[in-house]
């Protein structure tokens, strides 16, 4: 059998101006592989084109990378604009040109010409993936079905603004004493490399044995400006190596998030969070209509764990089997008591959304409360910290200076 190898055009960015049914005057872009295609696509919709040209390009053109918040903020302003009646293509439009980063416009403008062209919003955002994940699309597409996309995407841009608020909590906890330690490496290392050798030229001249803190220093101090580029290699290839690999390999995401949740008082954030999240979002999915065994699989993928994503994968195995949602998520030993009883009385009522909301809600606050106590906890830590290394290092400096001066 003949095989004909078909190669896909190239797509360029195309300006056009046009005059549509009223008589006005119109104009925009379009992503297509010729002018040919440009005109036919505007007459279909009914716009008769005045002049069509390729868009030129730019030497060079920095694109704005698209955070998570970009599309929340899309989120609720599409649900704005459709609550308000707006048509959703217009209202595409609208939000479009409003958006102040080049790289989201250009999205929205892309899949504002999908669904001009009859394809439903679900098919025309799942065309980015990187932005819109399976859980955003298949929300989206119960919400078509059921007719309230207005409702559903404002749950949506509610759901992401809570998991952002998370997000962002956690990593406030994090960066603090993140960033106190790297300032202290920046420092010790500035002393070991610069300061330390002075005095050590000066304890030469003394003639007499050094305390033994002193030797200690002077002896890392030497290594320090021998191996430093292997000791900053070796951190930096640690931290890189680390990363790649939760990236990459199951095991090591498994690994290092039991660790992290084990971890003291960081876990007990990091575990809120997720189960904060799990709860969110569970309760989002079914208020949509989603059925249960099909929205957790959308709830393992945004769990941010891997341990409450293999979790999650076995409740959902349990669930479809017949067993009761509380009873797969008491099995997996992951959820405290009180959660367990909340989805319980919530299967009981029927009314299992509200009362995982309330769930994520309780969780939300806790998270919020335990940073800010994590805060004050570790203030004095980091100051004590600072002051050992630091201190025990200017400590080992002079302590030859007092041992001369208490001889003479």
């Amino acid at each position: 059998m003949a095989q004909a190898a078909v190669k896909r055009q190239k797509s360029d960015a195309f300006t056009w101006e046009g005059v549509d049914k009223q008589g006005k005057k119109v104009k925009g872009l379009m992503e297509a592989v010729s002018v040919a295609y440009v005109n036919a696509t505007l007459r279909r919709q009914g716009v008769s084109p005045t002049k069509v040209a390729k868009q030129r390009k730019a030497a060079f053109k920095f694109k704005k990378k698209i955070k998570t918040k970009d599309i929340a903020v899309f989120t609720r302003q599409l649900a704005t604009m459709l609550t308000s009646g707006i048509p959703i293509a217009q209202s595409f439009d609208i939000v479009g040109k409003g958006h102040e980063n080049p790289s989201m416009q250009e999205i929205i403008m892309s899949i504002k010409q999908d669904i001009e062209s009859g394809t439903a919003l679900s098919p025309a955002l799942s065309k980015f993936p990187l932005y819109f994940d399976p859980l955003y699309c298949n929300l989206v597409q119960a919400g078509e079905q059921a007719g309230i996309l207005d409702g559903i995407l404002d749950k949506v841009a509610t759901y992401k603004e809570k998991i952002e608020a998370i997000k962002g909590k956690i990593k406030s906890a994090l960066f603090y004493p993140t960033a106190v330690i790297v300032v202290a490496f920046i420092i010790t290392a500035v002393l070991l490399i610069f300061v330390i050798p002075q005095f050590e030229s000066l304890f030469e001249g003394f003639g007499a044995d050094l305390p033994a803190l002193t030797k200690m220093v002077v002896n890392l101090s030497r290594a320090f400006q021998k191996w430093w580029w292997a000791i900053i290699g070796g951190i930096v290839g640690t931290v890189v190596f680390a990363s790649y690999s939760y990236k990459r390999s199951e095991k090591a995401q498994q690994m290092m998030d039991r660790a992290l949740l084990k971890f003291p008082v960081i876990g007990e954030i990091v575990k809120k969070a997720t189960i904060a999240r799990f709860s969110r979002t569970l309760a989002t999915m079914f208020a949509a209509g989603v059925p249960l065994v099909e929205a957790l699989d959308s709830v393992a993928g945004a769990a941010g764990n891997r341990v409450y994503y293999e979790g999650t994968l076995a409740i959902k195995s349990d669930v479809s089997t017949g067993m009761q949602l509380q009873a797969a998520m008491n099995t997996t030993g992951l959820f405290p008591n009180m959660v367990i009883q909340m989805v319980a009385i919530g299967e009981e009522s029927g009314e299992l959304d509200k009362m995982l909301s309330k769930v994520a809600d309780f969780y939300e606050a806790e998270v919020d409360d335990a940073v800010a106590g994590l805060s004050s906890l570790l203030e004095p830590i980091i100051m004590a910290f600072l002051g050992i290394v630091i201190g025990g290092l200017v400590i080992a400096m002079y302590l030859p200076i007092f041992k001369l001066a208490a001889a003479v």
